[in-house]
Parts: C-alpha cells; sequence; structure tokens
C-alpha cells in the first residue's frame, strides 16, 4: 500500500472572475495526506480548502499539477470513477427514500444484488449506531442523526478515502461537539484516510492527526495539531488558531534558538526562534504568547518578568481572563484557571500585578 492515500502536486486552480480577471482559488498547492490519518484543511472563507476537496473529489479540474489517490493519477477522472464519496453539510438525503435506501442508493445504481445492498447498509449503519434504522424516514431524524445517515451512505461503498465538507457545519454546538468525537472513533475504527474540511480551529485541534493552514489559495504550515498550535510559523497562523498575544519589537541578539528582542517601551524578552531560523540584529520581529502560558503567580525558571496593571478581568468558572497592561501601553491577556478550593480571582481591576513568562512559551515570527 502507498505511504500516501492523496497527493496535490504543485496544484493550481484559476476562475475567471465576474469582470473578466482570473481568481486564483488555489495557489501551486503541494500535499501528502497520509494512509489512514484523519487530516483537516483549514482555514477562513475563501482561502481554498473547499475548492482543494472538490478537486480531490472530481468536481473541480485542476488548471495546473496533478492529484494523486494512493499514485493513480486522478486529476481529469470523472467523481464517479474515483475511490472516494463525500459527505456534504447540508446531508442531501432523499425525503422519499427510507433511511435504508438512502444508505443503499449507490450500491443500487452500481447494480449490487438487493440482498448484499442490505447486508452492507445494515453494516453500516450499524457502523454509525443507527442498527434498526432502515425503515424510517429522514424527517423522522435528528439533525445529528441525518448526519449519520449521510456518513453511512458515504462508508456503505468502501472508499479509500472519505471527504467531508463542513459536515458539522449545520448542527448546534453541543451537538457538534459530540459528532467531533463519534467522527474521530469511526474514523479509527473503519481505518480509512478521512479529509476534512473546515473553518472552525478547534474543530480541526480536536479531530485531527495533521492539520493544513490555508490562507488565500495557499497552505502556509502543515503538521500535528499540536505543533500548528505550539509552534504556528507565522503570524496569520497564530492568530488564526486559538487565543495569543503579539508584541512588536527589534531583535538585540540571537544565540542559536534564543532571541533576545528589545520590545516598546524598553521592555526586554527572552524568546525562541525556530530551528534554523535566523535573524540579524535591529531586525524587526513578532513575539507571539498565548494566554494560558503566561501567569500572575511566579514560579522558578520564568524568563521574563513584567510589571503591569490590571484593567479587565473575567472569571469563567475554569479560569479568569485578565488583561494586563505594560509599559509602552502594551496589553498581554493572561488565562489563570482557578485551581484554588475558593476560585478568587488573583487579582482586581487597577491592580499592580507582575506577568510571568518563560522563553519556550514566546516565540518569534518573522512573517
Amino acid at each position: 500500500m502507498p505511504e500516501f492515500a492523496v497527493e496535490l502536486r504543485n496544484v493550481s486552480k484559476r476562475f475567471p472572475g465576474p469582470s473578466g480577471e482570473i481568481v486564483t482559488a488555489v495557489n501551486n498547492v503541494t500535499m501528502q495526506i497520509k494512509d489512514g490519518e484523519f487530516f483537516s484543511m483549514l482555514g477562513p472563507s475563501g482561502c481554498g480548502k473547499t475548492t482543494s476537496l472538490r478537486m480531490i473529489a472530481g468536481f473541480e479540474l485542476p488548471t495546473a499539477g496533478e492529484i494523486y489517490i494512493h499514485d493513480r493519477p486522478m486529476g481529469h477522472t470523472p467523481p464517479y470513477k474515483r475511490p472516494v464519496n463525500t459527505v456534504f453539510q447540508n446531508y442531501a438525503l432523499f425525503p422519499h427514500m427510507t433511511i435504508g435506501q438512502n444508505v443503499g442508493f449507490g450500491l443500487e445504481m452500481k447494480g449490487v444484488e438487493p440482498k448484499e445492498i442490505q447486508r452492507r447498509s445494515s453494516e453500516a449503519l450499524e457502523m454509525v449506531r443507527l442498527a434498526g434504522y432502515e425503515k424510517r424516514m429522514a424527517r423522522q431524524l435528528s439533525g445529528g442523526q441525518q448526519q449519520r445517515v449521510a456518513l453511512a451512505r458515504a462508508l456503505v461503498n468502501h472508499p479509500e478515502v472519505l471527504l467531508l465538507d463542513e459536515p458539522l457545519g449545520a448542527l448546534d454546538l453541543k451537538l457538534r461537539k459530540e459528532m467531533q468525537l463519534e467522527l474521530k472513533r469511526l474514523q479509527r475504527e473503519v481505518g480509512i484516510t478521512f479529509v476534512f474540511v473546515t473553518h472552525d480551529q478547534e474543530e480541526a485541534l480536536t479531530m485531527s492527526d495533521r492539520v493544513a493552514v490555508m490562507s488565500a489559495g495557499n497552505v502556509l504550515q502543515m503538521g500535528a495539531a499540536s505543533e500548528i498550535y505550539e509552534k504556528p510559523n507565522c503570524r496569520f497562523v497564530a492568530d488564526f488558531i486559538g487565543e495569543t498575544n503579539f508584541l512588536e519589537g527589534a531583535v538585540k541578539a540571537q544565540t542559536g534558538r534564543d532571541v533576545d528582542v528589545e520590545l516598546a517601551g524598553g521592555l526586554l524578552c527572552r524568546a525562541t526562534a525556530d530551528e534554523g531560523s535566523q535573524v540579524v540584529s535591529g531586525q524587526k520581529v513578532t513575539v507571539t504568547m498565548r494566554p494560558e502560558k503566561l501567569g500572575l503567580r511566579p514560579w522558578q525558571g520564568a524568563d521574563n518578568v513584567y510589571d503591569g496593571r490590571v484593567e479587565e478581568v473575567v472569571y469563567i468558572g475554569t479560569d479568569t481572563h485578565y488583561t494586563v497592561v505594560l509599559a509602552g501601553d502594551q496589553r498581554l491577556r493572561v488565562r489563570e484557571q482557578n485551581d484554588d478550593p475558593l476560585s478568587r480571582p488573583l487579582a482586581a481591576i487597577g491592580d499592580a500585578v507582575k506577568v510571568y513568562c518563560d522563553e519556550v512559551s514566546a516565540r518569534v515570527l518573522t512573517e
């Protein structure tokens, strides 16, 4: 079995715009999706993620480059001849058919024997925890159940790759979180490659083995969910994935991956650069710090300590969010876990405080 289930090699997609101009939706993207992994394409609307998925499915053809599925070129193969199935946000169930008929429809179109259709449809429904629902109608099911039927209909054909185009977008928050775990469980059980498109960064981090963050038709960073979050390679990725602080400054010195940065107001910061990253003295950089990596309580080994004044306190039960104003009118968002028995906030608005941060949690960005 080839290492990669799906490969995009230098793939571009261009469309004619409304005024005759050429719009580039996907710009020379190269992407390898491993066999058996849960892979997510993440980014804002218009970043090219859905267009990329549609090219894998065959609903769009690449303007340049080639798409491979298990080493077989597929860029200009029609959708019905590709070993993939797609699950859409709107489910696209047939309202006049029973659940069993919906699930078995694709097999019926292929001329599979009725007994085999029934057997495989029952297996697929059992896989998504809807055994015994064969004779119900779609309107009798909840949104989450309809989504499971759409998954069963896709899986019944035994695709090599399952494509999911924001399939949880129509569900309410609680049900969406439940379905995230269900999808991940299902992917582990069936063992096939899932390619998932979403604009929800928490969803991508929760479910994915690896994530590709896209913007303006380009892949900015691709890696494990923890790597994307902990080690963003540019400001866009750091800002799009989770909450973070940005502090502008200039490089004073670099020793290996250790970088000393002078921030506004004369503050100094000891930060960490990516492996192999080179900066020069005086170069303008951005330092990013995640709020949960900062603290108002001192700890041994905190490389950076800043005096500030609390501007805002938001208590949300599990933790408390602070906004602290530093010298140079810079603001840091700090998140402290409420882990004492009385869960009292550590500081009030107007209090003078110290903010602590270690070197590893302060990361230097040059883009």
